[in-house]
């Protein structure tokens, strides 16, 4: 299955490869150089099949549980101050995707929107201290019945030139389900309240709506 955002450019590039092979079969003698140009073809098609797919994932949904967003490694946890929503501090839960990881952005929590905005801004490298402020990104809260209200920012790398987000305000939506795609980028941040049990750790690999990322189960199990 891959994602919607990607079916135009996986067709296309599949047409161009198409021609390419036959092109470089029509009109190319050589031998190996005409091998090398549809190899390189196929490459270039199975890259984009890569990149542009949505593997259906079916998590056991909990209100009790934040669940990864996007698959990646953790590269940042951290008490932080929150300045564009909360103004105030939030444990921040980062997540790198690299180029070979599935580039969906999923609902960390079942719950309503509250926010959802735009912002423009610059391509720096993901794990640039200053991206989660200063590159394109977008902004959405979702108030959930346990956490209370949740902040994910998807946030443009380097090579990242375009954010998809599905977020609307007033809609309810549920854990697990597609929330947008970044191409060609680049990272997630979480902001979670502070008394949030945080179950993951610094660089450990994550899968989008399967990993836990916090719960309030320990919580629980410490008052009883």
């Amino acid at each position: 299955m891959f994602h919607k955002e990607g079916q135009r450019i996986i067709i296309t590039t599949f047409l161009l490869v198409a021609v390419t092979v036959l092109l470089a079969n029509q009109f190319i003698t050589i031998p190996w150089l005409q091998m090398s140009v549809q190899i390189l073809a196929l490459v270039i098609l199975i890259l984009i099949l890569q990149f542009f797919r949505n593997p259906t994932r079916k998590p056991a949904k909990s209100f009790d549980d934040i669940l990864a967003p996007v698959d990646g490694k953790v590269v940042v946890i951290e008490e932080v101050e929150e300045n564009e929503y909360f103004k105030d501090k939030r444990i921040q839960v980062s997540i790198f995707m690299s180029p070979v990881n599935v580039h969906v952005t999923r609902y960390a929590a079942s719950g309503q929107i509250k926010f959802s905005k735009y912002h423009p801004g610059k391509y720096l490298v993901a794990w640039h201290p200053k991206a989660s402020e200063e590159n394109e990104r977008t902004t959405v809260v979702i108030n959930t019945p346990k956490f209370g209200d949740v902040l994910y920012r998807q946030i443009a790398g380097a090579l990242a030139r375009r954010i998809v987000n599905y977020a609307e305000v007033g809609e309810s939506v549920q854990q697990g389900d597609d929330a947008g795609f970044i191409k060609f980028g680049s990272r997630v941040d979480l902001f979670l309240p502070l008394d949030a049990a945080i179950t993951v750790k610094l660089n450990q690999k994550v899968i989008g709506a399967k990993t836990c990322i916090a719960t309030t189960r320990i919580k629980k199990e410490n008052e009883d």
